[in-house]
């Protein structure tokens, strides 16, 4: 009986080799020697220090910055450690309430109308770093005001920042939040508070 079963724990021990070991090395090799960037996060350094990562987003609430679409991932949001959306069908009053109260809150903040989708939904990981250029212009006004800057700077500053879809014809055209920020703070740091 042996005889019949050692050459398929042989091959079962070669496959484990093969593909458990030697494929994931030779793959995780290639990338970081191809792609080493991507390969490790894609995280943003300033100064040495890691502040972000290209792919997750990462909540933004001070007047001065541009927003992020809302996260349903953890208990505060963007917790990449409880990644997912809300679950909530298109029927559910909760999500009715909370996307309309939303979309007012929008609307009288910015006077805009309509309000893009990204800026009232989430996303079904809660981690989508980026938001739509709809979403980004509604913004720019709030933005100028807080930093002290002039509205066409800003949207210009905004606007090259806006990635087109991916090989031209993949998703949609986005504004990854973090680097935008991140451009933003180094273009017009926020005002400071006058001194008491």
């Amino acid at each position: 009986m042996f005889a019949l079963v050692r050459p398929a724990l042989a091959s079962l021990g070669l496959f484990t080799v093969l593909l458990g070991l030697a494929y994931p090395l030779a793959i995780t090799g290639l990338a970081q020697g191809i792609f080493p960037h991507q390969a490790n996060g894609s995280l943003i350094r300033i100064e040495g220090r890691v502040v972000g990562s290209e792919l997750i987003g990462q909540t933004f609430a001070g007047p001065q910055y541009l927003h992020g679409r809302p996260s349903a991932a953890g208990s505060d949001g963007y917790d990449a450690s409880a990644s997912s959306g809300s679950n909530l069908g298109p029927l559910n009053e909760d999500l009715a309430k909370r996307v309309k109260d939303s979309a007012a809150a929008l609307a009288a903040e910015a006077g805009a109308t309509p309000i893009p989708a990204d800026a009232v939904t989430t996303s079904a990981s809660g981690l989508d770093p980026h938001i739509s250029p709809a979403n980004a212009e509604m913004q720019v006004a709030r933005i100028a005001a807080a930093r002290g800057a002039p509205v066409e700077q800003v949207r210009a500053l905004i606007g090259r920042h806006v990635e087109a879809r991916t090989f031209g014809v993949l998703g949609q055209p986005r504004v990854n939040v973090l680097e935008t920020n991140l451009a933003l703070d180094a273009a017009y740091p926020a005002r400071q508070p006058p001194p008491q």
